[in-house]
């Protein structure tokens, strides 16, 4: 058997080497080949133990190295400088890092929001980041901006998405790609990236981020662009770019957390006949394993926005954070319904948002004593837009912004304190008290008072029905009655 040691940034003295030493040049049954390692100092071992097509293989692996060298700097697909990705550590953005450098010629640095999803997410990103190729992980802390810029803005708006949705994940995605966009001009980036799929809404809403806030920045959305199907895809890919493969169980649903909501998606919830299981379930107890006994709790509101829990002042992730823990044992916030995607289609999802369910019911049933009718049906009217404006996306949209400007003047009276009666999945309103409350018990009694003369209440509906009697009066001379 033969053994040789070459050294070279070429594979023309390899191949020399191997027609002098193992005979490559002679008929094939002459030859047994070689056994090697092969190292990134092009250090090579050789002993003739292989057949010659692996030697073949070797060869050209060789010559495709040498000519990712020659065009360094420029990938398959054009030429980015730095790009930052929006990056979670599973394998979709694990593997979208080489992909990017070796598609863009790119350095990569990833970015990671904290917004609440919880510590065991953000454990060993820097090390599972570098792995895959990146330059650099920035991770930053988005909870109270979240909170306070984001989650309030829409409760006092009274948004929600067709009757159900609290709009967790289209809160959460604005502050995320807002932070991208800083983190960009940070780093000298000159592109950002998202590994959300062609089919989903969350494409849309970073993206009309991106435009908005930096219209310069390239935007990749590989999602779009690479020929991965699936997860055996991505882990073939992993694979053969030497990136680290997350072992962590796959769940058979599709879940987005932060400190609002969790949602839930795909696997048998992809049938809206099928009942969710029981076991699915992760921030709220099922409501009949709930205790049963009620809670009550007070939550103070200044100007339509929480501020305290039986007195307490908090932060508004603080605020937010305890709520949940208190509406998750009582079973509060469930939601299952199918929603209209921006994209057209429809999907089914289920929602747990406990905290934020108590907080709507507060801030709903304090307005009932703080705005008049006329106030609360056209705050009512803006608000479908509202959500919709910010399920679509168009969070910096000047319409959404034209918006929170009329929700903030509409409730600068809504101040006072609700106390709700937490029981078994339900939110039941025991009192409610402000003082500016349009409310007066000496108005609204049955009894007599000086204010209200029951004797008015004729003339008034004479002049408030007087079209629907002309009407009346016409169909009748027409013989229609």
């Amino acid at each position: 058997m033969a053994h040789l040691q070459v050294t070279s940034s070429s594979t023309k003295p390899l191949v020399h080497a191997l027609n002098s030493e193992c005979k490559l040049g002679a008929k094939e049954s002459e030859f047994r080949g070689v056994a090697f390692v092969h190292r990134s100092n092009r250090n090579v071992s050789l002993t003739c133990k292989a057949n010659v097509q692996e030697i073949r293989a070797v060869m050209a692996s060789d010559k495709e190295t040498d000519a990712s060298n020659a065009t360094k700097g420029r990938g398959l697909r054009g030429k980015l400088n730095k790009v930052v990705l929006a990056y979670s550590g599973g394998l979709d953005t694990s593997v979208i890092v080489p992909w990017l450098r070796e598609n863009y010629g790119c350095e990569v640095v990833c970015f990671t929001a904290d917004v609440g999803q919880g510590i065991s997410e953000l454990e060993g990103l820097e090390a599972k980041a570098k792995a895959s190729g990146a330059c650099q992980l920035v991770v930053k802390d988005l909870t109270e901006e979240f909170v306070k810029d984001y989650v309030y803005p829409c409760l006092r708006a009274g948004a929600v998405y067709e009757r159900k949705y609290l709009l967790g994940t289209s809160m959460a995605r604005p502050v995320i790609a807002k932070a991208m966009v800083d983190v960009a001009k940070e780093v000298g980036a000159d592109a950002v990236a998202h590994g959300c799929t062609g089919k989903g809404n969350d494409q849309v809403r970073f993206e009309l981020t991106f435009f908005s806030l930096n219209p310069d920045l390239q935007v990749v959305a590989p999602w779009r662009e690479w020929d991965i199907t699936g997860r055996e895809d991505a882990i073939e890919y992993a694979k053969k770019h030497n990136v680290p493969v997350p072992v962590t169980k796959k769940s058979i649903y599709s879940r987005d957390r932060n400190l609002w909501h969790l949602s839930h998606e795909g696997d048998i919830l992809e049938d809206p006949a099928n009942e969710p299981n029981k076991d699915m379930y992760m921030m709220s107890v099922d409501p009949e394993d709930a205790p049963d006994k009620p809670e009550y709790l007070e939550i103070g509101i200044v100007s339509g926005i929480p501020v305290s829990i039986n007195g307490k002042e908090l932060s508004p992730a603080s605020l937010l954070t305890e709520l949940n823990d208190i509406g998750g044992r009582h079973g509060i916030g469930r939601i299952d319904m199918v929603e209209n995607r921006l994209v057209g289609m429809k999907s089914r999802g289920v929602y747990e948002t406990p905290g934020g369910t108590i907080l709507a019911a507060a801030c709903r049933e304090l307005e009932s004593l703080t705005l008049d009718r006329e106030a609360i049906q056209f705050k009512d009217i803006m608000a479908l837009k509202y959500a919709e404006l910010v399920y679509a996306g168009r969070w910096f949209d000047p319409l959404r912004e034209s918006m929170d400007a009329f929700m903030e003047n509409i409730t600068k009276t809504t101040t006072g304190s609700v106390t709700l009666k937490l029981y078994k999945g339900s939110v039941i309103v025991a009192s409610r008290k402000s003082p500016f409350s349009l409310y007066r018990e000496d108005i609204s009694s049955f009894e007599s008072g000086q204010i209200y003369d029951q004797a008015d209440a004729a003339g008034f509906i004479k002049l408030y029905g007087l079209p629907m009697r002309v009407r009346a009066m016409l169909e009748k001379e027409q013989g229609k009655l």
